[in-house]
């Protein structure tokens, strides 16, 4: 089993720290595509800055990722694309752990995003520079036990209250808040 001791380490050091999330239009990275990323990013004083934008695909949203994620072709009209948003988005985490839940499927999507951005030259890195810290193991760790682990689920379990699920700012705010439960709370020494 993984240890995420450095990571908790980390944040109780004073590290920056970026919870984000992506929504998309499907699940698998070879062809989906990244529409919002969400990411706040804190440290163990509190919350240092915001980040959220919309990505137009350049493809209709499909009828099955807008029912999960109330994402609309009306919505995504005029936001500028994926090789715009992901160098911000970088900039905005720039020296700070990245935080996630379920890490393999977001990191997933921003890598493999990131290599076709470097193949067409809008990108001068194939995938994230930052170290990454993965809540959903660390939840399963330090909250044993419990049937279901998805981040809506974990967090209402603990008081945490979700405003927008399925979008990525608010999911966003929601890891940040589940891992800072779990530094304060949950941690075994």
């Amino acid at each position: 089993m993984e240890s995420f001791d450095w990571a908790l380490d980390a944040f109780e050091e004073g590290a920056d720290f970026t919870a984000f999330d992506i929504e998309t239009t499907g699940l698998d990275s070879r062809w989906d595509s990244i529409v919002e990323i969400g990411a706040v990013r804190f440290n163990k004083q509190g919350i240092i800055d915001r980040y959220a934008q919309l990505s137009d695909p350049g493809f209709p949203m499909p009828a099955a990722a807008g029912k999960v994620n109330n994402i609309t072709d009306e919505m995504l009209a005029g936001q500028p694309p994926i090789q715009e948003v992901l160098p911000a988005f970088l900039r905005f985490s720039a020296d700070s752990v990245m935080l996630a839940h379920n890490a393999p499927f977001d990191c997933g999507f921003v890598n493999q995003s990131l290599s076709r951005l470097c193949d067409d030259g809008y990108a001068r890195q194939s995938a994230l520079p930052n170290r990454v810290a993965d809540t959903l193991p660390l939840a399963r760790r330090l909250l044993p036990g419990r049937n279901r682990y998805n981040l809506q689920d974990i967090a209402a379990s603990l008081g945490l209250k979700a405003e927008a699920a399925h979008r990525a700012l608010d999911d966003a705010r929601l890891c940040m808040e589940l891992f800072v439960y779990l530094v304060y709370n949950a941690r075994k020494d």
